[in-house]
């Protein structure tokens, strides 16, 4: 729900139902918003009018003849009376116009292709050149020509070991099932080289962002309920984040929760925007939704470390600014020496707080495919005006909100599976990125230019 989304349902219910029918939701909860926004705007009056009628006959009680001050006394009783009733029924109204309000999701911007799902998302750029399989280069090229784009790639003739494979069972870095055993699925332990990796990566990104001028956050990794259910549409995802049991606490599934509640309750002149923050932390995410994908390896799990970038802008800047973001992301990609593609989210998969959204989509050789590393969003007023952020500027105390804006920097667990898969050797070994080994070289036993598989001992 956003200052801009109110003041649509207001004025143009329509066209709101315009954007929701363009996410291929019910419009329904546009027409219930609308009716009880409506009711209660209504019972306000009423209950003001009512105050008003009250504080004007309790200023008559003072000054009123003996045989006119019952009667006005009567009158206030039943005033008040009357008035504490209202003012009951007009907060409950509140609470069910508030929870119809927050189930309006951002209005879509313009440039979003229409789609139900990601089967609709459009590739708008790609860069790097991939090495691609012998087997997998016809489904590569339906995965770039099919969309008007000539990428450049490498054919290899050996089939590449797939990421989970490669961290378990080549290096032996990592184990899941330990981890399943003692933790559940999605758990994993990881050892030496990859540790270091996981760090190296961590620092590549902080040291990026913090010399491009962000500030660089450790933020809490819990939040309370009221704050959670500001930046994120908690109704829909209660199931895939993580509840503190007997608290009113959640854990945070991205730094992202946390910067957007930096500035929570808070008036931002716009002299000190944009606010720019790099984000470190945990992520938790239950990936309650994921079923049975990406159960190997350490690709999709409950645990990891991110970085995270996120901005405070004006609302004229915002859409500038979220090219910086995934400009940032590129430019990290590209000293990882990863191809990727930046796709634009179709409306049906964009989530209810994001306008638009790109991804950044590394090419994952043993797979075929290319796969989400990075989400970029410009969520426009939708957070703002929920946590309660709002813009001043000079001109007058015009009510208004700061635009926000995140995206992924470096998530650490993902991008190692894709340094795993493009950066494999034929011989097994892993080309550690150039950009990563001043930070490796801090710890005494990292790896230096490669990852080695480990050698099986010979059978006696």
């Amino acid at each position: 729900m956003s200052w801009s989304i109110l003041t649509l349902l207001r004025e143009n219910p329509e066209l709101l139902k315009a954007h929701v029918k363009k996410r291929f939701m019910d419009t329904s909860m546009v027409d219930e918003a609308f009716r009880l926004d409506q009711e209660w705007r209504r019972l306000l009056t009423e209950v003001q009018e009512l105050r008003h009628k009250h504080n004007v006959i309790s200023r008559e009680v003072s000054k009123a003849p003996p045989e006119l001050k019952e009667e006005l006394l009567r009158q206030a009783k039943q005033l008040l009376s009357q008035l504490e009733m209202f003012e009951a029924k007009l907060k409950e109204l509140e609470a069910q116009r508030e929870d119809a309000l927050r189930r309006l999701p951002n209005t879509v911007h313009e440039s979003v292709p229409v789609g139900p799902d990601d089967s609709y998302n459009v590739p708008i750029r790609f860069w790097g050149k991939p090495k691609v399989w012998k087997e997998h280069v016809e489904q590569f090229k339906q995965q770039t020509e099919k969309y008007g784009f000539k990428v450049d790639y490498i054919e290899i003739d050996w089939k590449p070991i797939g990421h989970a494979d490669m961290l378990e069972n080549v290096l032996k870095l990592g184990d899941t099932l330990k981890a399943g055993e003692v933790a559940g699925s999605r758990f994993y332990y990881l050892f030496n080289d990859i540790v270091f990796l996981d760090l190296a990566l961590l620092m590549y990104a902080i040291d990026y962002l913090t010399s491009k001028g962000y500030t660089l956050v450790l933020p809490p990794y819990m939040l309370r309920h009221e704050v959670m259910s500001g930046v994120i549409d908690l109704a829909t995802f209660k199931d895939a984040i993580y509840k503190i049991e007997g608290e009113d606490l959640y854990l945070i599934a991205t730094a992202e929760h946390s910067l957007a509640a930096l500035h929570y309750n808070e008036d931002l002149e716009e002299e000190v925007l944009p606010l720019k923050y790099a984000g470190i932390s945990p992520c938790f995410r239950k990936e309650a939704g994921a079923g049975s994908r990406d159960l190997k390896g350490i690709f999709r799990v409950h645990q990891f470390h991110k970085i995270e970038q996120y901005v405070y802008a004006k609302p004229e800047e915002s859409w500038d600014l979220m090219e910086e973001l995934i400009g940032n992301a590129e430019e990290l990609f590209k000293g990882l020496e990863l191809p990727y593609r930046i796709v634009n989210i179709a409306s049906g998969d964009l989530g209810a707080p994001a306008a638009k959204k790109y991804d950044l989509e590394t090419w994952m050789p043993a797979q075929g495919l290319f796969r989400e590393m990075v989400s970029c969003s410009n969520t426009t007023d939708w957070q703002s005006y929920r946590l309660r952020t709002r813009l001043i500027r000079r001109k007058g105390m015009v009510k208004e909100y700061v635009h926000t804006l995140n995206s992924t920097a470096i998530a650490s667990t993902r991008t190692i599976t894709a340094i795993l898969e493009n950066h494999q050797q034929e011989d097994g070994t892993v080309y550690i990125p150039k950009v990563l080994r001043k930070y490796l070289e801090v710890f005494k036993a990292a790896p230096k230019d490669y990852l080695h598989p480990v050698k099986k001992e010979k059978a006696v």
